[in-house]
């Protein structure tokens, strides 16, 4: 266990930029995280808000607690590795896979697999969610990076967050856009009667997804997805918000397709190399049930 004790010395400065600026070996995100589990104390007071104002004189204490050992068993489960080094990996993750453990999903998940290919990740993120930056839905194929190091997880945690790091999607959505490109600026939140669902709410948190047409395939279009912002289900969400919803989507989607699952994939991804600075680009090939079905949409428009 780390103690951080810290006295203010500037007036009306939020709780979570202070302890960000004076302790840069902790990343904002993780520090918020820590305020949120009751880890940070003020004049000996347990704070869980974020945005506190502090005062000069307020006296703070900064728990961190030591990387728990990871109870998840290691499963050895084809990975296709886009890219690999030392310090993280991108991965075309599959239809069905699921990222981390969750309720319903106790293993045969990404970390899992993770865990047999590269036994040593990240564990900034906790106990059930080690390397893991940002994920993808169970039935969304493509793109995903995951850290080895946590000097990689909060570079590539900071990027996703500053929206530096880009992430590109290919969807097949029902019907035909009035126009060519556009901008969905809705903020998304739980939706109001079915707890499982996101919806656009207008109480909900800042959501903006960028759209080009790639192609027009009859009743259906391809089109390309740009997130800015990362909620969950965002470009399903937007998507059907936009009246155009993803292809064979089982939540979102009225539209009866032949598709088992929806038609949305991770294509590109790039970001600046945490330690070498380069630009990595990496291009996930979408799956076969994506290509078949685009195949013969284009033979009958």
């Amino acid at each position: 266990m780390n103690l951080h004790h810290l006295a203010v010395e500037v007036p009306q400065e939020r709780l979570d930029s202070y302890l960000a600026q004076k302790l840069e070996e902790i990343s904002r995100s993780q520090i918020q995280k820590l305020i949120q589990q009751g880890f940070v104390q003020i004049n000996e007071s347990v704070c869980t808000e974020k945005k506190t104002l502090l005062k000069v004189g307020d006296r703070l204490i900064l728990e961190v607690p030591e990387v728990q050992p990871l109870d998840l068993q290691p499963q050895s489960i084809p990975l296709e590795i886009l890219y690999e080094d030392e310090h993280l990996l991108v991965i075309n993750k599959p239809v069905g896979l699921v990222v981390h453990p969750a309720p319903g999903h106790s293993d045969l998940t990404l970390v899992n697999a993770l865990l047999a290919h590269c036994p040593n990740l990240s564990g900034i993120n906790g106990v059930q969610r080690p390397g893991i930056v940002h994920r993808l839905d169970k039935d969304t194929s493509g793109a995903i990076v995951v850290a080895k190091t946590d000097q990689a997880h909060q570079s590539l945690q900071a990027q996703i967050q500053a929206k530096t790091a880009k992430r590109e999607y290919l969807g097949i959505v029902n019907g035909a856009p009035k126009t060519l490109s556009g901008t969905v600026n809705a903020p998304i939140g739980r939706h109001k009667s079915d707890r499982k669902k996101m919806a656009v709410v207008e109480n909900g948190r800042s959501a903006i997804t960028h759209w080009e047409v790639q192609e027009r395939l009859g009743n259906y279009s391809l089109v390309k997805f740009d997130l800015e912002t990362g909620r969950t289900h965002q470009i399903r969400v937007h998507a059907a918000y936009m009246g155009h919803a993803i292809a064979g989507d089982p939540i979102y989607s009225r539209a009866i397709s032949q598709l088992k699952g929806q038609a949305l994939h991770a294509w590109r991804l790039s970001f600046t190399h945490p330690i070498s600075g380069e630009l990595i680009v990496a291009i996930a090939n979408p799956p076969e049930a994506f290509t078949k079905f685009l195949t013969q949409l284009r033979k009958f428009s």
